[in-house]
């Protein structure tokens, strides 16, 4: 009995969990997140034109495709602009936006709408789901909006409506722009005596450990060879090798002047000149280049 309700428990469970998940994905979680009524220097369309937009975002934690919805500025009109079935951008992955354009121009494209905003006087803008009667989500823009500054929720997806102080079309609203341990720094070190005090002492630290490095890499670098050295000799290699005073170095120079010097001692200084005799001219000296003519027999 108790194992049949712990079953039936975990069923019931299973069904919200997927209930619940299915309508995550559904086109209900889509909602409308910042407009634009006078675009001047802002994001341009496709075609290079300055026009209205209005951004959706999908509020739900998985894909949303949605195709098929409508999009209007007429409350007696919920099914103005139909949003195109089959284009795989409408598919729209979690808590991303996309921008649609108020140009009144939709056979331009999918993200084209066929009506345009009035910034001189209120507008309406809904989001009606496949059906055309289920509506998703609504907002009234109030008149007097001033150029490229747009109108938003204050966080993506949910929260007040109000003027935004930074446009991000195809963005999230909430951007970081500002490091909060630089703006620390700002405040605390004003004239940058902390930071430049740390990056001198980590140069400097980091010369020592270098310094430190080399020199031990060196000391261990002449006990390898002389190591080496007395294994190849066969024999001890005396400790202090290598650090013979200037006075045996001195010796072995003036010996070796020495051996050099008498080798110069006794070379000649005269020159012989015999001069030598030719018994013959240079031009009879010829015939010894000819050929002897062969005999004919």
């Amino acid at each position: 009995m108790i194992n049949k309700r712990i079953g039936a428990w975990l069923l019931s469970v299973s069904l919200l969990l997927i209930s619940f998940g299915a309508k995550a994905q559904r086109a209900e979680a889509m909602r409308l997140n910042e407009v634009l009524e006078i675009n001047v220097t802002n994001m341009v369309d496709d075609y290079g034109n300055h026009s209205a937009w209005i951004e959706l975002y999908n509020s739900s934690a998985g894909p949303v495709n949605y195709g098929g919805c409508y999009i209007t500025n007429d409350k007696n009109n919920p099914k103005k602009y139909c949003i195109p079935r089959g284009d795989y951008r409408t598919n729209i992955q979690p808590h991303q936006c996309v921008v649609f354009w108020a140009d009144g121009v939709g056979n331009r494209g999918t993200y084209h709408l066929n009506f345009t905003l009035d910034p001189t006087k209120e507008n309406y803008i809904a989001v009606y789901d496949a059906d055309g009667k289920n509506l998703i989500d609504e907002v009234t823009i109030p008149a007097g909006q001033t150029s490229d500054v747009s109108y938003g929720r204050s966080m993506d997806g949910k929260g007040e409506w109000g003027v935004l102080p930074k446009s991000t079309p195809a963005a999230n609203n909430i951007t970081n722009d500002s490091n909060e341990k630089i703006e620390n720094f700002k405040i605390h070190d004003a004239w940058g005596i902390a930071i430049t005090i740390t990056s001198m002492a980590t140069v400097f630290v980091g010369l020592f450990l270098l310094y430190i490095i080399f020199k031990q890499i060196g000391r261990a670098s002449i006990k390898a060879s002389k190591r080496n050295a007395q294994k190849a000799a066969g024999k001890a290699v005396p400790v202090n090798a290598g650090e013979e005073s200037g006075d045996i170095f001195a010796a072995i120079a003036t010996a070796l002047y020495e051996l050099d010097d008498d080798n110069h001692d006794n070379e000649q200084t005269v020159l012989t000149i015999r001069k030598v005799t030719r018994n013959y001219s240079p031009w009879s000296s010829k015939i010894y280049g000819l050929r002897e003519v062969p005999k004919k027999k």
